[in-house]
């Protein structure tokens, strides 16, 4: 990278947004954490910067990447989430982003609704995927309308049954319930009033900023937050003919500065001893649905039973846990990941062992706290993992434990990781994958810390030589051979 960057790493502090992580660190932490560095400066010399291992990647987009498309964002977003499908052409579909700019105060937050055009398979030319400026937005992604948020958006989930319908969590105690396509377009400037949200889930005691989820068969809500409980939300009475109604109830929900009809909740699921930090519904029952928390449990609840714990599993890891995704095809598989590094791949038929959590697998790739964990919508045993070591791995569990007998693979890598995706410089705070074009990812980092930018924003494609089967992809190689052969021979 240019010899520049490193004078633009002092400024973000200054004049960047207020830096977010899953948990600010204690000042002593910090100043403990900044001595230790100062003591290992030697060794860290001999190790490649950042900039170095992110030279080394761009130069092999061509080759591992089907398509990348790389957007510089002025503001950090901390979620990103598609959208529907608008259209489908020959060589690119029309789809829906969603993302939030998290600003410093010199402008509102927002949520944005943005136009992704995304490139087929085997459409983009493998000379021009990694030529693009890091500093530059992608053609590729044009905003389409924006929302000014109460408040800076933490999680944006989308439902599954219409995805124009989202939901947002900020730094309060509601979720905010949004018809994205029937809200006005708004102009982001200082001191300009908040959109209306068209419904407001109430029943929170504390703020609830992360852990969030939609239902996939019903249109319920979860969410969990600072007062230790899960609340259940079903918005189905006030929807109607796909569209939220708006009906005016003042003086309802506990942030009186947020105007627009509530809701209570179905239900408050205690069990917890510390903050939830993420929830996820089952694919097979708008009734069950697990979170995990700092408590170090993963927790699973049954509505239909009660209010208590279905099944609680002690020290599922040896940390707080981020995130917790339920697998769609396999409904007895539930992944977990922690500020131990780790991702833990779990079977509700049998969760513990001595009373504490006793997973499948342990997934051991990560150098630092894993953010996000997402399984593949196209195969059951495919999943991702985010970290604030700015990696997104790919993992396949069915390769665990199977010995592949190739030279070149290095003794070193974690059982079932077969893609890195290193495009990012700093910790990615969220990727999602498109159920529409099942191996296409958006990812994004927060990039104040490394850069001194806002964030980056990917969308990208791995090549499909790298997950299509084995046998597949060498009989293509023999085809491609004989051909190359058969015109070399001609006159």
């Amino acid at each position: 990278m240019e010899s520049s960057q490193p004078q633009q790493q002092q400024q973000p502090q200054q004049q960047g947004p207020k830096k977010r992580g899953r948990k600010p660190k204690p000042k002593d932490e910090k100043e403990q954490q900044q001595s230790a560095g100062k003591a290992k400066e030697g060794k860290k010399s001999q190790q490649p910067s950042v900039d170095e291992k992110y030279t080394q990647w761009k130069s092999l987009v061509p080759v591992l990447y089907d398509w990348l498309a790389n957007h510089n964002l002025v503001w950090p977003s901390l979620s990103c989430r598609w959208g529907p499908q608008l259209e489908q052409a020959t060589y690119k579909n029309r789809q829906r982003l969603y993302l939030s700019e998290q600003a410093n105060g010199s402008v509102p937050n927002t949520l944005v609704i943005a136009n992704c055009e995304v490139v087929k398979p085997r459409v983009a030319a493998a000379e021009h995927i990694s030529q693009f400026n890091e500093e530059a937005r992608s053609p590729f992604v044009k905003k389409y309308k924006t929302l000014i948020h109460p408040g800076e958006v933490n999680r944006i989930r989308e439902l599954p049954q219409n995805s124009k319908i989202v939901a947002t969590h900020t730094d309060s105690p509601d979720v905010l319930i949004w018809d994205v396509e029937a809200q006005p377009n708004r102009h982001a400037v200082l001191g300009a009033t908040h959109s209306r949200p068209d419904l407001i889930l109430t029943g929170h005691q504390d703020n609830a900023e992360f852990a969030l989820a939609m239902c996939p068969t019903e249109p319920y809500v979860i969410s969990g937050g600072k007062d230790k409980s899960v609340v259940l939300w079903s918005i189905q009475d006030h929807v109607s003919g796909g569209s939220i109604i708006k009906q005016n109830k003042p003086g309802e929900g506990s942030d009186k500065a947020i105007e627009g009809p509530s809701v209570g909740p179905r239900g408050i699921f205690c069990g917890h001893e510390d903050t939830v930090e993420d929830v996820a519904f089952s694919p097979s029952s708008a009734q069950e649905f697990c979170s995990v928390g700092d408590d170090s449990c993963l927790i699973l609840w049954d509505a239909r039973v009660g209010t208590s714990p279905a099944v609680k599993v002690e020290k599922a890891h040896d940390a707080d846990l981020h995130c917790v995704d339920w697998n769609r095809h396999d409904d007895n598989l539930i992944l977990t990941g922690s500020a131990d590094n780790t991702v833990r791949l779990f079977d509700r038929r049998n969760l513990t062992s001595d009373g504490v959590g006793s997973p499948i697998y342990k997934f051991e790739g990560h150098k630092a706290a894993v953010l996000c964990v997402q399984w593949s919508p196209d195969k059951s045993s495919v999943f991702g993992s985010s970290a604030e070591d700015g990696l997104l791995n790919i993992w396949d569990y069915d390769k665990v434990g199977k010995k592949v007998d190739r030279p070149s693979k290095s003794p070193s890598t974690p059982a079932g990781l077969f893609f890195q995706h290193a495009g990012h410089r700093d910790k990615v705070v969220d990727f999602h994958w498109n159920a529409s074009d099942p191996w296409t990812i958006v990812s994004v980092s927060d990039d104040c810390e490394t850069t001194g930018g806002g964030g980056t924003l990917q969308i990208w494609r791995m090549s499909d030589l790298l997950y299509r089967p084995e046998e597949e992809v060498l009989a293509e190689l023999e085809k491609f051979k004989s051909h190359v052969i058969s015109c070399a021979g001609k006159p």
